[in-house]
């Protein structure tokens, strides 16, 4: 490949590995199919045509990458789910909603690289037996739509998509569906039920896992969009020397989106768990703002459990348990959640000590009420709850008993919903409370406390009468 140069004040940071991002902010760079094919686009593709699909699933479970979305379920693995026996059509979704707060690396692919996409798209659907797929793009996204409308149109006239292609007799269409802006669309089979034309209520796991069981009962893949770009990159370098990248069940690299109280926000392609949680703070992003704290941070998107600026962690290395603090946190899947959080989607929030925690918690809980699909009595109930509780909380009129009541409202959602929406509007009320409650209480007035204790006294009195 030629030698990459990058627009001034947008070059990598020394500590990233650009690989889906190689392309981003690159100088000379358009999103046309001929930039690409000069660059080697598709060639991966051409050579996948020639192998057993198998061969590339084989591929994909032995780099080890593990989905880029929000899970981190090995991608691989994902796709021999689809029964063997199947004489149904089988359909790939790509799931470009992304509306996870705090996660953007998505929509840099699409506005910028675009048949990087589409080539990793047309790979999985030969491995998978797939014949026609969708991009499901969320409505915020007008101009990635219309790009990659364009780019699949100039993939199906140079023969990279549509019928017998490349002569290998495989035939694949790929068309843009655009969702309606609803982060619920994000759950997997939220995005089905949406694609079909309905309500995205999302489905009852079992019996309807996508591999078995997805868009029209048919078999369905559905994958994140840089997961997808992934595909590409593994068939190039082989699955074994695309595992040497990262750390072991971390593999391959990945986009983390930091925003919040940093000098330099931004996005960065880094190997998986080979930078520390400090490392992105103070040298990607250099540093906090000017005399500031850690006060805390979300390390996975919104729906991600805090974590405290100063805690420490006791996590497992090799055979023996050590202790980290908060900033010596590999930002890998595993290290992530075996310290109370998740590596998500990436999205990197830093909260320093000019922060209010309410306000903070308030503005989560504001976007989590807005965004409950409704389905599930525990969600559509406990989120508003937990916003009207935070909202006398910024507003300095709640009780100290408030905090009791929202910590018990979160955990009544917690694990009693359909899809894992009950998590992501819970578990950061949940570890708000658990790691603030200090700074929560202070926020309210003791004396609300007694003159809700001397009204409900009075009523009671009043009955006895």
């Amino acid at each position: 490949m030629s030698a990459v140069t990058y627009i001034a004040g947008k070059e990598p940071h020394p500590r990233e590995h650009r690989m889906i991002f190689r392309n981003v902010d690159r100088k000379g760079w358009d999103v046309s199919i001929e930039a690409y094919s000069k660059d080697g686009g598709y060639a991966q593709l051409e050579a996948a045509l020639k192998m057993e699909p198998k061969a590339i699933t084989d591929e994909v479970k032995k780099a080890g990458v593990r989905g880029r979305g929000g899970a981190g379920f090995p991608a691989g693995v994902k796709w021999t789910f689809i029964p063997p026996n199947n004489t149904k059509p089988v359909y790939l979704i790509c799931n470009a909603d992304e509306s996870e707060p705090g996660t953007f690396k998505d929509r840099y692919i699409i506005h910028q690289d675009p048949h990087q996409l589409i080539e990793g798209m047309a790979i999985a659907c030969y491995a998978v037996g797939a014949h026609l797929a969708y991009i499901y793009i969320r409505e915020e996204f007008p101009e990635g739509a219309k790009i990659l409308e364009k780019a699949i149109a100039e993939a199906r006239e140079k023969g990279f998509l549509g019928k017998d292609i490349g002569g290998s007799g495989f035939d694949l269409e790929i068309y843009v569906h655009r969702g309606a802006g609803a982060y619920i669309c994000g759950e997997e089979t939220g995005l089905i039920e949406s694609l079909e034309g309905k309500r995205p209520y999302p489905r009852i796991k079992p019996p309807y896992f996508p591999a078995a069981m997805g868009l029209y009962l048919c078999p369905t893949i559905v994958n994140n969009v840089e997961t997808l770009c992934h595909v590409k990159h593994i068939l190039q370098m082989g699955g074994e020397e695309y595992a040497k990248l990262g750390t072991p069940n971390n593999t391959g690299t990945r986009i983390l989106c930091v925003s919040g109280d940093v000098q330099k926000p931004g996005y960065f392609e880094v190997e998986v768990g080979k930078v520390t949680l400090g490392e992105v703070i103070h040298d990607l992003c250099g540093g906090l703002k000017p005399g500031r704290k850690i006060q805390a941070v979300i390390p996975g998107g919104s729906s991600a459990k805090v974590l405290r600026g100063g805690e420490t962690f006791k996590i497992k290395r090799g055979e023996d348990m050590v202790e980290i603090g908060l900033e010596d946190i590999p930002m890998d899947f595993d290290t992530l959640a075996a310290c109370g959080s998740m590596a998500g989607s990436g999205g990197v929030m830093v909260i320093d000590d000019s922060r209010s925690i309410s306000w903070v918690l308030n503005n989560l809980n504001t976007f989590y009420a807005h965004e409950s699909c409704g389905q599930c009595t525990p969600c559509r109930e406990g989120s508003l709850w937990m916003k009207k509780i935070t909202d006398r909380l910024v507003a300095g009129k709640a009780s100290p008993d408030d905090i009791d009541t929202l910590d018990s409202v979160a955990r009544n959602i917690d694990g009693r919903t359909v899809c894992a929406f009950g998590e992501a509007c819970s578990w950061p009320t949940e570890s708000f409370v658990a790691k603030f409650r200090d700074e929560l209480v202070a926020d309210t007035k003791p004396e609300l406390a007694d003159a809700i204790v001397n009204a409900e006294t009075e009523v009671a009195a009043a009955n006895l009468r």
